[in-house]
Order: structure tokens, then C-alpha cells, then sequence
């Protein structure tokens, strides 16, 4: 996989609580944003592989997801990590 184990619990460290702090919402969302990088570039050079472009248009959709219900939870926690990864221009 383009992600190690490491560069994951490196990832849920600074954006969950701890390394081992797979579930909350930041966590996953550092996680899918990583991931929607990760397909664009790919689909950047495959212009023609569906799979992947639904894979992406899903994952955007959980990120979404996601997103929405840290905005009813926390609003403070969602502007935070928005900021953190610069999902909003």
C-alpha cells in the first residue's frame, strides 16, 4: 500500500488523540484526505480507470460525511481540522 503503518499512526498521532486513536472523526478524516490525494494524482495519469474514480467520488463522500457531522457535534473541532489540512480556500 502507498501508506505505511507508520506514516498512519504518524498521522492519527497528530490528528486524533494518540497513535492508537484510529475512530474519531479527525483522525479519519486526515486519513480520507490523504487517500483523495493519493487517487486524484493517480487519476491525473489514468484518465479512463472508472474504478478508481468512483473509489474517489466515495471517499469524498465520507470525508463529506464526516465533515457534516463534526459541524453538528463540534464546530470548533471541524474549523480546526479544516484549517489543519486546508480543505476550504
Amino acid at each position: 500500500m502507498y501508506l505505511s503503518k507508520e506514516a498512519k499512526q504518524d498521522m492519527f498521532a497528530k490528528h486524533g488523540k494518540d497513535k492508537n486513536d484510529t475512530g474519531s472523526a479527525e483522525g479519519q478524516i486526515a486519513l480520507f484526505t490523504q487517500r483523495i490525494e493519493h487517487l486524484t494524482a493517480h487519476l491525473k495519469n489514468n484518465r479512463k480507470d472508472y474504478n478508481t474514480e468512483r473509489s474517489l467520488v466515495m471517499l469524498v463522500g465520507k470525508r463529506r460525511s464526516l465533515l457534516d457531522y463534526l459541524t453538528k457535534k463540534d464546530v470548533l473541532r471541524y474549523r480546526a481540522i479544516v484549517k489543519e489540512l486546508g480543505l476550504r480556500k
